[in-house]
């Protein structure tokens, strides 16, 4: 049943209630039928369960399989390195999965403890998870409505059902069936109440309808109790862990068979081949995207954005459609006068002019606390302010003209009104919708009611909230019983127009994302009209092919309707849960990666299952954190932007030391590979790839992390998120210059022997170690010169780079590392030589960077 649409009397029916509550009995069945009003959790996952899913990630298993290979070597610090580097994955996966799990607890210590109630048509106080449908709950101000329930009855109810629809005003209730055309929102049901809001004003009766799993809170809970999202650097790292087992296995199968054929020992090639999969495994790969993800979360965090989940960091590069909401957001979450507007004529009530700021001022009912700060609704707040600004301040107007009476607002009425004495009587100054005071003005004044419509409607085009000011004179102070008498015959004094107005810089970061080729999409509870122009203020609707659509229009579409239309809406308004979870669902169908915003319970879905989920650290709820990737510590779109900016600067960063692990790894295939093909002597030994994995793979990979952001950073489209990780020529590059690697290394090797020189293979060895830094300080930028970047503006690359260099000098001539290392110290020449023939590389590097900028469009 809708029951928000039907009258109290058949509501009553369909629930087999009454007024008075149900039996014990009744209740009995009821619970045995519908269960208990608890938000259900599915299986809870042991810490076991999550560190056995850990531990055989695909990578993980690639890594310790690296780890056995070190072992059977010999090399058993490797073996410990590896194992390590498992370790931490494994409780940094852990941590995070656990984290996960809770939000659905922090979801359901939302909800009331206790609720009173009418059983037997006596006033109980019962646990909240023993309520069933058709039970009767009494609420009052201070309570947290504990069932999903149709309002009975209400005396100046209010309710605060922000954290489940986005409305940031509190919602008075009623006990009116609403009209049965149309779909209608949650928060235009104002005859219902929903499971874990608040109630902030009056008290109500109310029959429970739904409780449990069943409620909205309930819908939310199961829509949360998904997996885990992953991330496009997750995805394409899978990927990449399958194509890589293969091709090594290929490689190690056919580099023994080779070697053995050509009447070198079975064990010699086997222990050959175990280096030639050691070589090709990047086992320091994980843990330098863990960390370079690490150093970029602190980064964050200094800039307002809170990274919960590591992967988040890498996301942030890769998103195509920003999903904001807008109060806090896109706005100052501050209700403030615009506009307003003054009729010439108005009546002779106060000394002076401005008659509608004196009303302003006059009524109202905001206080300010010992810090000087004002308490009260914000739409009160606002016209208080604006009148205070103007010289208007409530205090000092009230010692002149004294309230003497008044009539709270309420939901029939749609009216507040104050009476103050004055020196010729007594004032009522009438508050409310300019449509409900147009309808009580006196005769007086109706020729002038087109011309005060048309100011109101020039107000609502812009997306301004309306309020209008009216006054009566009475000789004395009316009887307050009289409500109708003292609203009516009003005079017009105006009206004023009011919003929660843009941030200016969340103006320029739509901009920004524009230039990014990222789309910003707005997702508000509030109505068309006000999403409307606050969008167009910002710029994210600028065109007509930028699409509007209210909630009701989104549930009466097809999923092929709304597929194809998806990606030209920009504005989303009045939707429910289920429609943001769609929208990022159709977004994500489409192959985007999808980055969105929220503070209240109704987000936590979307937050969930979106690429990136970013909660607001300021205002946003408890599930909404837990449940998000990111959070907000300033509640700033624009801080979303510069978010993106960094995880655009980690991405790019990210992908450069998988360019310099990648290519180093496939230098050693190469040099291992071709040198049985020419004759040659295996150039290299186990231990002699085992050194430059750890070393050169090491503190240089990581340095990549400090790199500064490339100049164009936000002026080219996301990455494409259908590519895969060795697109936009990653895959080339490994492949040439890894094979140039392995020439110049063989091409040292047959000189030195050629020459007999004794030293060939040390000579190899360390040409293959420095090839690899000169890579490194070449890639440092993608398509900037070195030079241009600047050797020194990364000096934790200048640290790295000279310990590197330094620690395999060590293994050159410390007589104690010639032993374990096998090598001899070379002569000056020698070295002279070896690093000549080193910088090949670098310079190689260098030119196809010329290459690019001269010949190329300008790439991430």
């Amino acid at each position: 049943m809708e029951y928000h649409v039907q009258p109290i009397d058949k509501v009553a029916a369909g629930l087999q209630t009454r007024p008075g509550g149900l039996s014990q009995a009744e209740v009995v069945d009821r619970l045995k039928k519908h269960g208990k009003n608890i938000l259900e959790a599915k299986k809870k996952k042991t810490v076991w369960s999550m560190l056995w899913r850990q531990l055989t990630d695909f990578m993980i298993l690639i890594l310790i399989a690296a780890a056995v290979v070190s072992g059977i070597v010999g090399d058993l610090t490797d073996t410990i390195v590896i194992l390590a580097i498992v370790i931490i994955n494994a409780i940094v996966g852990l941590v995070q999965e656990w984290r996960a799990e809770k939000a659905m607890e922090a979801l359901q210590n939302m909800s009331a403890s206790h609720a009173r109630v009418l059983r037997d048509n006596q006033s109980i106080v019962i646990a909240a998870e023993d309520l069933v449908p058709g039970d009767v709950v009494l609420l009052e101000a201070g309570n947290i409505i504990p069932a999903d329930i149709r309002f009975i009855e209400t005396y100046a109810l209010k309710v605060d059902e922000s954290s489940l629809t986005g409305e940031s005003v509190n919602i008075e209730k009623n006990t009116e069936a609403l009209p049965l055309s149309g779909d209608i929102p949650l928060g235009d049901r104002v005859n219902m109440g929903y499971k874990g809001t608040f109630v902030t004003n009056g008290r109500g009766v109310a029959y429970v309808v739904e409780t449990g799993m069943r409620t909205e809170f309930g819908r939310i809970a199961e829509m949360i109790q998904t997996g885990e999202i992953k991330t496009p650097l997750q995805k394409r790292l899978d990927s990449f862990g399958r194509i890589l087992t293969v091709v090594i296995l290929i490689l190690c199968v056919i580099f023994f068979f080779v070697g053995w054929q050509r009447g070198e020992l079975w064990s010699t090639m086997l222990l050959t081949s175990i280096s030639l999969a050691v070589a090709a495994i990047p086992e320091a790969l994980p843990a330098l995207v863990t960390i370079a993800l690490a150093l970029g979360a602190k980064r964050l965090v200094k800039n307002n954005a809170l990274i919960r989940k590591l992967p988040a960091v890498e996301t942030l590069g890769s998103v195509t459609y920003i999903c904001s909401d807008k109060t806090g957001t896109l706005t100052l979450n501050k209700m403030t006068v615009q506009e307003i507007f003054e009729p010439a004529d108005s009546p002779a009530l106060f000394k002076g002019q401005d008659k509608l700021l004196h009303a302003m001022a006059l009524n109202n009912d905001v206080t300010k606390d010992q810090d000087d700060a004002w308490v009260g609704e914000s739409t009160e707040v606002a016209l208080a302010q604006y009148a205070l600004d103007k010289g208007f301040d409530r205090p000092s107007l009230e010692s002149e003209f004294p309230r003497i009476a008044e009539l709270p607002f309420d939901s029939k009425r749609k009216c507040m009104t104050t009476m103050h004495q004055t020196e010729t009587g007594v004032v009522a100054i009438v508050k409310g919708a300019v449509d409900v005071l147009i309808d009580k003005l006196s005769v007086d004044q109706q020729e002038l009611i087109a011309e005060f419509e048309k100011k109101s409607d020039e107000m609502a085009a812009k997306g301004y909230r309306t309020l209008g000011y009216a006054v009566r004179i009475f000789k004395e102070v009316p009887q307050a019983s009289n409500e109708a008498g003292i609203e009516s015959s009003l005079t017009f004094l105006g009206f004023a127009g009011m919003m929660d107005p843009p941030r200016e810089e969340a103006k320029q970061a739509v901009a920004e994302c524009k230039n990014a080729g990222i789309k910003a999409v707005m997702i508000t509870g509030d109505h068309k009209l006000t999403a409307k122009a606050i969008a167009e203020h910002l710029g994210i609707v600028s065109s007509e092919q930028d699409l509007i659509v209210a909630g009701p229009e989104l549930h009466k579409m097809s999923d092929e309707e709304f597929a194809n239309k998806v990606e030209n809406i920009r504005v989303y308004a009045r939707v429910n849960p289920e429609q943001k979870l769609r929208i990022i669902s159709a977004l994500q169908a489409r192959n985007h990666f999808v980055a969105m915003t929220g503070d209240g319970v109704n987000d936590a879905p979307a937050l969930k299952n979106a690429d990136i989920g970013i909660a607001m650290g300021i205002n946003g709820t408890e599930v909404s954190k837990e449940a998000s990737h990111m959070i907000l510590l300033d509640d700033n779109f624009a801080t979303i932007v510069k978010a993106v900016k960094h995880g655009r600067r980690i991405f790019d960063n990210i992908l450069k030391f998988m360019k310099y692990i990648m290519t180093g790894n496939s230098g050693e295939i190469w040099t291992l590979f071709l040198a049985p093909f020419l004759g040659l002597p295996i150039p290299l030994l186990a231990i002699h790839i085992l050194w430059i994995n750890l070393i050169t793979d090491g503190l240089p990979g990581l340095a990549l992390a400090s790199e500064k952001a490339e100049p164009n950073i936000m002026e080219r489209p996301p990455r494409n998120p259908k590519e895969n990780i060795f697109a936009a020529g990653m895959a080339v590059h490994i492949l040439w210059v890894g094979l140039l690697m392995g020439l110049v290394t063989i091409g040292m090797q047959s000189w030195a022997i050629r020459n007999s020189d004794t030293h060939w293979q040390t000579m190899a060895f360390s040409v293959l170690c420095f090839s690899q830094l000169g890579h490194v300080m070449a890639i440092r930028s993608n398509r900037r010169s070195v030079f241009k970047t600047g050797l020194f503006s990364n000096k934790p690359m200048l640290f790295a780079l000279v310990v590197t260099f330094s620690l395999q000098l060590l293994v050159i001539y410390l007589p104690f590392f010639n032993h374990i290392f096998k090598t001899q110290p070379l002569t000056f020449k020698e070295l002279a030589i070896t690093l000549a023939a080193s910088s090949i590389v670098f310079w190689a590097v260098e030119l196809e960077k010329t290459f690019k900028r001269k010949y190329k469009s300008p790439t991430p």
